[in-house]
C-alpha cells in the first residue's frame, strides 16, 4: 500500500491548513540532529579536560550517537508506520530532549558516552518520521517545496552545529563550558515538543508487520565487535581477545544474513532484506558509502589539532571547518547534472576528496604554527565538492536496478551504511590519530598522518567503486506515472543522510 492510498483511509486524508506550520515545527528534528551529530566535534578538547576522558572516550562520545543512530533507524521508521508516526515523532523529541540534558549534566566521561547513545536512538525515533509525515501531509504539488526547507533544514544544521557549538564555548555560558551545547535542546526541544503535540496528525501504515529486534540485535553486535577493539585496544595494549573480535565481526555478519533468511521463510518481515545485497549496484553502493563516509573522521582529527596544537579558540575552529560547506554548496549545484554519468562520477568524487584532504595534510604540515583558518578553506572546499560529487549519486546508483517496492529499504539500508560508516571512521581514523599523539609524536606530525590515512581512505573508496555497475544512469521521469507514489513511500521510509535531490526514480541505461 502506497502512502497516498494510506493517507486516504486514515483521519489526515484531508491536508491540513496548518501543514506549513506543521512542517516547521518537525524540522526541528532535522536540525538538532545533524547539530548534534557535529556539535560535540569542537568541544572535544574541553570535553577531554573537564571530564578528565581518555582519547578513547572522546572517540565513543562521537562515535555512540552515530552507531546508536544507525542501529536503531529502521526500526524507528517501522514504529512510526505502524504505531503511528506522531506518537513516535513526539516519544522521540522528549527522550531526545531529557538525553541531551543527561549529556549536559554528565558528571564522567561514562555518563556522557551512556547519554549519547540514547540520544542516537531517539533520534532515531523522531527523525524518519519527518519525511513520512510529509508525504501524507502535502499533495505533490507543494512537496518539491516542503523538500526543499527539509534539504535547507539538513544544511543549516550541518553549519551551525559548529558553529553554534563554537559560540557556546566562547561565551561559556554561566561558568558551564562546554555543557550548553547540550542544554541548548532542552528549551528548543521543549518548545517543539508543544508546538508539534498541539499542530501534528496521526498518520500509519494499515497492514501490520513483524518486528525484527533479534536481528537488530544482531546486526549491533556484529558492528560492535568491530568498533569496541578498534577504539579501546590501543589503550588496553592489544590484548589477544581484541583481534578476535575483529575476526569475528564478519562471522557474526553472515549469521545475520542467515538469520535474514530465515526470518523471510517464517513469512515475518525481516530488517533487511537480504536480497537487496544480489544486486551489484546496491552491494557496491553499500561498501562505497562505509568506506567514504569513513572519511568524515578527519573533523575528529582538525577539530582537537586546532585547539590542542595550533592553540584556536573553539568559535575559529568552527569558522574552520565551515568552509568545507562551502565546497558543498558548490558541488551541489553542479551534482544533479553529473548524476546521470553513475559510476564515474563516484570514482571523480573520491578522486576529488582524497586531492581535498592531501591538501589539508599539506597545509598543516607547511603552516605548523602558524595556520591559519583561511590556510585550509582551498582543501576544505575541494573536499566539500567531492562529497557533494559523491553522496546523491551514490543512493540513484543503488536505486537505479531496484524495483520500486524495494526502492524504500534500499535508500534506509544505504543511509544506515553512511551512518555506521562515519562510526567507524571516527575508530579507525581516531585511533591512527591518538596513537601517534600519545606515542610522543609532534601535534603537526600525528595530525597529517590522521588526515593521510582519511586521504587512503577515499583512494580505497574510489577503487571500490569499480563494483559499482558501469554505464550511464537514467534521471528521467518517464516512469513516473505509474509509480510515483512508490517512490513517495521510497523517500518517506529513508533517513536523512543524503539530499532530496538524491531521491530521483531511476534505471541503468544500456
Amino acid at each position: 500500500m502506497t502512502v497516498e492510498q494510506q493517507a486516504d483511509t486514515t483521519p489526515t486524508a484531508e491536508y491540513s491548513p496548518k501543514r506549513w506550520a506543521t512542517l516547521a515545527v518537525t524540522l526541528f528534528a532535522v536540525f538538532m540532529d545533524m547539530v548534534d551529530n557535529t556539535v560535540l566535534n569542537v568541544a572535544l578538547p574541553a570535553v577531554q579536560e573537564d571530564l578528565d576522558a581518555s582519547s578513547a572516550q572522546l572517540e565513543w562520545s562521537v562515535a555512540g550517537y552515530t552507531l546508536a543512530f544507525a542501529a536503531a533507524m529502521i526500526t524507528g521508521s517501522r514504529l512510526g508506520d505502524q504505531l503511528g508516526r506522531r506518537r513516535i515523532y513526539l516519544i522521540g523529541l522528549g527522550c531526545f530532549v531529557a538525553t541531551s540534558a543527561l549529556a549536559g549534566a554528565a558528571v564522567n566521561p561514562e555518563m556522557l558516552i551512556i547519554s549519547r547513545v540514547f540520544q542516537g536512538v531517539a533520534a532515531a525515533l523522531m527523525v524518519p518520521q519527518v519525511l513520512a509525515m510529509l508525504q501524507v501531509d502535502f499533495p505533490k504539488s507543494e512537496r518539491p517545496k516542503a523538500m526543499s526547507l527539509y534539504g535547507m533544514s539538513l544544511a543549516v544544521g550541518g553549519i551551525g552545529g559548529p558553529l553554534l557549538g563554537g559560540v557556546l564555548l566562547e561565551a561559556d555560558l554561566f561558568d558551564l563550558g562546554w555543557r550548553p551545547v547540550f542544554f541548548i535542546n532542552v528549551p528548543v526541544g521543549l518548545a517543539a515538543l508543544i508546538a508539534a503535540a498541539v499542530l501534528t496528525r496521526e498518520s500509519r501504515v494499515e497492514t501490520r508487520e513483524s518486528f525484527d529486534i533479534r536481528g537488530t540485535l544482531i546486526a549491533t553486535v556484529g558492528l560492535i565487535s568491530l568498533l569496541f577493539p578498534l577504539v579501546q585496544g590501543r589503550e588496553l595494549d592489544w590484548p589477544w581477545w581484541t583481534f578476535a573480535l575483529m575476526i569475528a565481526c564478519p562471522v557474526i555478519l553472515w549469521l545475520f544474513v542467515r538469520y535474514e533468511h530465515r526470518v523471510i521463510a517464517r513469512g515475518e518481515s525481516p530488517i533487511i532484506n537480504p536480497a537487496l545485497l544480489h544486486h551489484r549496484s546496491s552491494l557496491g553502493g553499500l561498501l562505497v558509502a562505509i568506506l567514504f563516509f569513513c572519511g568524515m573522521a578527519y573533523q575528529l582529527v582538525l577539530t582537537v589539532h586546532l585547539q590542542t596544537g595550533e592553540g584556536y579558540s573553539p568559535l575559529r575552529t568552527a569558522v574552520a571547518l565551515v568552509t568545507f560547506t562551502v565546497g558543498v554548496g558548490i558541488g551541489s549545484s553542479v551534482a544533479p547534472q553529473l548524476m546521470p554519468l553513475g559510476r564515474r562520477v563516484v570514482l571523480l568524487g573520491c578522486a576529488v576528496m582524497a586531492v581535498g584532504m592531501g591538501v589539508i595534510a599539506w597545509t598543516v604540515d607547511h603552516y605548523s604554527g602558524s595556520l591559519e583558518w583561511w590556510h585550509l578553506a582551498p582543501g576544505m572546499i575541494v573536499s566539500g565538492i567531492g562529497l557533494a560529487m559523491v553522496a546523491g549519486t551514490l543512493l540513484t546508483i543503488v536505486l537505479a536496478q531496484m524495483p520500486k517496492s524495494a526502492s524504500g529499504a534500499a535508500s534506509s539500508l544505504i543511509n544506515t551504511s553512511i551512518q555506521v560508516g562515519v562510526a567507524t571512521g571516527v575508530a579507525i581514523v581516531g585511533t591512527v590519530y591518538f596513537t601517534f599523539l600519545e606515542d610522543r609524536h609532534s601535534p603537526t606530525d600525528s595530525a597529517v598522518v590522521g588526515l593521510l590515512t582519511v586521504v587512503g581512505l577515499y583512494v580505497l573508496a574510489g577503487l571500490l567503486a569499480f563494483v559499482l555497475p558501469p554505464g550511464r544512469v537514467d534521471v528521467s521521469d518517464a516512469d513516473d506515472t505509474d509509480d510515483e507514489t512508490d517512490h513517495d513511500h521510497a523517500a518517506a521510509t529513508a533517513g536523512p543522510a543524503l539530499p532530496p535531490e538524491a531521491e530521483p526514480k531511476a534505471r541503468v541505461a544500456p
